[in-house]
């Protein structure tokens, strides 16, 4: 749960001390900070779309050094501050403060007037992964999804689509004038049901799935893709994760569709999997298996496609050729990804390449992701007290806040989202054609 929180008005003093900050702050970064002071004083600009909300008298010298995504993270889950209004808005300005750092004499300025705030309480973080064993062995790797994902399943139903698919949908409406497709039930453009259905069944026509074939699906999730597989295209499923709630989940889901039997979901690390399939999808795995291990993933993936059959990968990238990504200790790899890490596009390509595939297409789908986060962010906000009721207030801010920064990351184009086609000596139809959406 978030830490107990001041309602208390500030005294005069801390007042006058905060709003020397403001003031040092916005000379520093040209950034006006709307603030909310215990007690309901308004500083900053009146009409912003957000508003930070400050419960504690040293919240600002918290939030406000670095590393900054770090404290401020923090400071938030703990409920030293609150987010008010639209908290996607609010990063996007923050994230324009960190991409261009203001110099550093400025910063020395909001730093003296910081100290003049009292000293944050030293916490524990109980909720920051703790980790044992070396990096990416296979119980580490196991920890670190069930980190992720082994939180209840009626929590991730509060933001998710009705079919529970973890990773972006395939947007395409009729567009507005400016192009982006209208606006849904829920205020934000497009449908987020319609884009899941269509992000799977494009990728069953980009895997060419026909009755009798054999899916293979690594990291499964909740069991979608299979079961969208089999229920359209007539295919045997197998899926594997690590995630003990996500694969009690995918039975459930498969015994109420009618299909024990011909699909199933195993408890397994890929690298354990024996056998050959028709077609292999892995759709949002990519990044949990970190940049130093994209060659065995790779050929793994080769050693379980037959001759003759597909393999397709969508995975978060890195807008930046040069950088790879999950080295540093930042709030997402401490509370949502930990051992997570982000390669660019190329790298995709060229490990499919060398595990002997042929890369068929590539598609960019980064646009796709930034609208299904805003989906995420809006039904999460919306159905708040259900989600923390699932499981916890810190949970819902950790996420929150984790959604709508990656909204931001993916708008931006600091991070992407590619699916790459794969043959292992398949002959598809010349063109696109029979790969792009049906509906």
């Amino acid at each position: 749960m978030a830490a107990n929180v001041s309602t208390t008005p500030l005294d005069a003093r801390t007042v006058e001390r905060i709003r020397a900050v403001v003031v040092a702050f916005e000379s520093a970064t040209g950034l006006a900070l709307p603030l909310r002071l215990p007690g309901g004083e308004l500083l900053g600009p009146a009409d912003a779309p957000y508003r930070v909300a400050v419960n504690e008298p040293w919240a600002l010298r918290a939030v406000l050094r670095p590393p900054y995504d770090m404290r401020a993270g923090e400071a938030y889950v703990e409920g030293a501050i609150d987010l008010e209004g639209d908290v996607i808005a609010l990063l996007g300005d923050v994230s324009r403060f960190a991409i261009s750092p203001p110099p550093r004499a400025a910063m020395l300025a909001v730093g003296r007037r910081l100290l003049a705030l009292p000293r944050p309480p030293r916490r524990a973080h109980p909720r920051r992964a703790q980790l044992r064993g070396r990096k990416h062995s296979k119980a580490r790797d196991r920890a670190a999804i069930s980190f992720h994902y082994d939180l209840p399943d009626t929590f991730y139903r509060q933001f998710l689509d009705s079919r529970m698919v973890y990773s972006c949908g395939y947007f395409a409406e009729p567009g507005t004038e400016d192009g982006r497709p209208a606006p849904g039930p829920d205020g934000v453009p497009g449908d987020i049901d319609r884009a899941q259905e269509r992000k799977l069944d494009v990728i069953c026509r980009k895997l060419r799935l026909e009755p009798g074939q054999r899916l293979l699906d690594i990291g499964c999730g909740w069991g979608s893709l299979l079961l969208h597989a089999a229920e359209r295209y007539g295919v045997a499923g197998t899926g594997v994760t690590l995630s003990t709630t996500q694969k009690e989940a995918a039975d459930r889901r498969i015994a109420e569709a009618g299909l024990t039997g011909k699909v199933e979901v195993r408890l397994l690390d890929y690298r354990d999997l024996d056998g050959e399939f028709d077609a292999v999808a892995s759709v949002g795995m990519f990044e949990h298996v970190g940049p130093d291990r994209l060659e065995g993933y790779f050929a793994a993936a080769h050693r379980l496609t037959r001759r003759g059959g597909l393999f397709l990968n969508h995975g978060i990238t890195l807008g930046d050729p040069e950088r790879l990504g999950g080295q540093d200790s930042t709030f997402v790899s401490s509370y949502v990804f930990p051992d997570g890490g982000l390669a660019p596009a190329w790298r995709a390509v060229r490990e499919l390449e060398r595990a002997g595939f042929e890369a068929l297409d590539v598609e960019q789908l980064r646009p796709h992701y930034a609208l299904t986060l805003r989906h995420w962010v809006h039904r999460l906000e919306a159905n708040r007290a259900a989600a923390v009721a699932a499981s916890s207030e810190a949970d819902y801010r950790i996420w929150r806040t984790y959604m709508a920064g990656s909204a931001v990351s993916f708008e931006q184009g600091s991070i992407g989202v590619i699916q790459v086609l794969g043959s292992k000596g398949a002959t598809p139809p010349l063109g696109r054609s029979w790969m792009l959406p049906a509906f």
